[in-house]
């Protein structure tokens, strides 16, 4: 009852070729020629400024960025304020508990 079971081994399903390892002979004192360093690649030719593509903000393109992240700021800032009030209400209702526990063991000691 207390003893492990252990898994078994799967055998194999089919059969498996044996590996071919071929030797190299190695011949001390055979110089062996380094290969020839590469060309070095040609540089790419400058692109004219005129074909060059640009970023152009336009007055709705601003007025949709700061939108967004004045939305952001506004999503981000409802969270970590309503974060905040669940710990402010936690805290206040974990100090009424204390209260009134304190009160309740305080007057049943003083009955005896």
């Amino acid at each position: 009852m207390f003893r492990p079971k252990l898994p078994t081994m799967p055998q194999p399903t089919g059969i498996v070729p044996p590996a071919v390892i071929e030797p190299t002979r190695i011949t001390p004192g055979t110089p062996v020629m380094p290969a020839p360093p590469a060309a070095p690649a040609p540089a790419p030719a400058p692109v004219p400024a005129s074909n060059r593509s640009t970023v152009q903000l336009t007055p709705g393109t601003a007025l949709a960025l700061v939108g967004g992240g004045t939305a952001v700021v506004l999503v981000v800032g409802a969270v970590l304020v309503s974060m905040l009030l669940a710990v402010a209400i936690t805290g206040a209702s974990v100090a009424v508990c204390a209260v009134v526990l304190r009160s309740l063991l305080a007057s049943g000691n003083r009955r005896r």
